[in-house]
C-alpha cells in the first residue's frame, strides 16, 4: 500500500445556518486501503462524504480527491470516483442489464467494454438468468450487491460507499464485505461510512466521528489498545462519553 494520499482533508467544515454538521475535520486516505468513516446516525458522515464527492461545497477548509480540488474541480472528482448512496441508487423500472449500460454510458465507456464486462459481472453475481428482469424484482441484498458492482463498473480510483449494508441480513453483509475486499485487491480505494461498529474490524483504518468532529483515527487494533477496549462498540461508547464530558 502506497503512503501517498489519494484523499486529503484539512479543517474541512460544513455549516447549515447555525449548525456545524462537519466541524473542522482533517485526515488522509492512502491508495488501495479500506478506510472506515464511522459514527452514529447524524454524526456528519454523509455530509462529509458529499463534500469529498464534489456534491456539496464546503463552508471552509480544504480537500483533494484523486488529486483534484473539491472547490475548483468537482466535475473531475465525479469522473474519477464511484459512489453508492445509502438510499438504493439504481433505477427500479429498468432491467439489470439496462442499469449497467446506463451507468457505464455516463462514464463514456465503449460498447465493447460494456458488453464484455457486463457478461463478466452477471456471471460473477450469478444473475445471468435475471439480467432482463426489472431491478425492483430483486431482494434487497441483491440490489445492494448490484449497486456496488455498478459503482465500480467503470474502474474508478476510489469508491465511496454510504451505509452500504444498512437493512441487510448478516450473511449478505459478509458477502458484501467480500466484494469490498476484492475491489481493494484490484487497487480501488474504498471509503465506507457505517454505523455498524463491528464493520470497523474489516477496515485498514477507521475514523470515528462524534457530533461533526473526528474523535479518533487509527487501525481498529490501535484504537482498542489506546482506549483499553475489547470491541469497537466499546471504543465508540468511550469516545462518545468523552465528547459529552468535554462539551459540558
Amino acid at each position: 500500500m502506497s503512503t501517498d494520499n489519494i484523499i486529503t482533508a484539512s479543517n474541512l467544515t460544513k455549516i447549515f445556518g447555525a449548525f456545524r454538521a462537519v466541524d473542522g475535520i482533517s485526515f488522509d486516505v492512502h491508495p488501495g486501503e479500506i478506510f472506515g468513516f464511522l459514527g452514529a446516525n447524524g454524526a456528519g458522515k454523509t455530509t462529509a462524504m458529499r463534500m469529498l464527492c464534489g456534491l456539496s461545497m464546503p463552508s471552509s477548509g480544504n480537500a483533494t480527491v484523486a488529486g483534484f480540488d473539491v472547490y475548483k474541480e468537482p466535475e473531475k472528482i465525479k469522473r474519477s470516483i464511484g459512489y453508492m448512496s445509502q438510499k438504493f441508487s439504481l433505477y427500479e423500472d429498468l432491467t439489470i442489464r439496462e442499469n449497467i449500460r446506463f451507468y457505464a454510458g455516463i462514464y463514456g465507456k465503449s460498447n465493447a467494454f460494456i458488453k464484455e464486462k457486463t457478461a463478466r459481472l452477471l456471471k460473477q453475481l450469478h444473475l445471468e438468468q435475471e439480467a432482463d428482469k426489472l431491478v425492483r424484482s430483486l431482494p434487497l441484498g441483491w440490489k445492494q450487491k448490484l449497486a456496488f458492482s455498478v459503482a465500480i463498473f467503470h474502474e474508478p480510483r476510489i469508491v465511496f460507499l454510504d451505509e452500504p449494508t444498512g437493512g441487510v441480513d448478516p450473511v449478505t453483509r459478509r458477502e458484501f464485505w467480500n466484494m469490498i475486499y476484492a475491489a481493494a485487491g484490484e487497487g480501488i480505494t474504498v471509503f465506507v461510512t457505517t454505523h455498524y461498529m463491528d464493520e470497523a474490524e474489516y477496515c485498514n483504518r477507521v475514523s470515528i466521528m462524534v457530533d461533526g468532529k473526528i474523535e479518533a483515527l487509527d487501525t481498529p487494533a490501535g484504537l482498542k489498545q489506546s482506549l483499553q477496549a475489547a470491541s469497537m462498540d466499546e471504543v465508540f461508547l468511550k469516545l462518545a462519553r468523552k465528547a459529552v464530558r468535554s462539551g459540558d
